[in-house]
């Protein structure tokens, strides 16, 4: 018989560890599994066009993203 796989359930949550500002970008690389570095590039360059469409993303995903703990 096959053995029963596993499966993780991911969780988007901004962890306490390695945060900078809220831990936004941190909760998605981890989310994702990519490099931190990629995601605070990719939000850095939301704010480009004027800054308040990063901003409010940012702050979206701050309040609504829960918190590690």
């Amino acid at each position: 018989m096959p053995k029963a796989v596993k499966s993780k359930i991911k969780k988007l949550v901004r962890p306490i560890k390695d945060r900078k500002i809220a831990g936004v970008a941190v909760a998605f690389a981890n989310y994702f599994e990519i490099d931190v570095t990629l995601v605070r590039v990719i939000l850095a360059l939301t704010l480009i066009p004027g800054g308040i469409p990063g901003i409010l993303i940012y702050v979206f995903c701050w309040i609504l993203i829960p918190s590690e703990e």
